[in-house]
């Protein structure tokens, strides 16, 4: 986690990435939406081009502009902009109308983002004695000493846990 908020864990970092999902693709776009000073907009979106979440694309030769465009990476932060607003719509709009949904085109059902198992499509969202924290086998020493410290304690641990 503190890895990925490295690249992604600023206000203004999601925002960018919020409005390239919205449509927005050109810098003075960007900083007229955002209302960002143009520094703070540069120095963010040559980071987010650097770590491939977004991709400089060329729209005019002369003068040379250009237009950012998700990649592959930056499209899969859907479910962290998404699960951030729905935690925001839960907590600070409580029993008021949202200023945005987000929904299915089908239905046109409001989304909600959950946690699901892959292996048995169990949703586990609201059900945390069945979640539980797994040490990678690429946890460095300290790591480890500090997850099994804290383990007994976590939020994850539940009646059937084996710490």
């Amino acid at each position: 986690m503190a890895r990925s908020l490295e690249i992604v864990g600023d206000w203004w970092t999601l925002l960018i990435v919020r409005d390239a999902f919205m449509g927005v693709r050109r810098f003075d776009d960007f900083q007229e939406h955002l209302g960002i000073a143009r520094n703070i907009l540069a120095s963010r979106i040559r980071r987010l081009v650097s770590f491939e979440i977004l991709e400089r694309q060329l729209y005019q030769v002369r003068p040379k502009r250009y237009e950012y465009v998700l990649t592959d990476s930056g499209r899969d932060l859907k479910t962290v902009l998404f699960s951030i607003k729905q935690w925001g719509d839960r907590n600070l709009y409580e029993g008021k109308e949202h200023p945005l949904s987000i929904a299915h085109k089908g239905c046109g059902a409001e989304i909600s983002v959950d946690i699901i198992c892959p292996k048995c499509n169990e949703v586990l969202s609201d059900n945390h004695e069945k979640l539980d924290w797994i040490a990678g086998t690429d946890m460095s020493d300290d790591d480890k000493r500090v997850y099994t410290q804290f383990r007994e304690n976590s939020y994850f641990r539940g009646a059937d846990s084996d710490a």
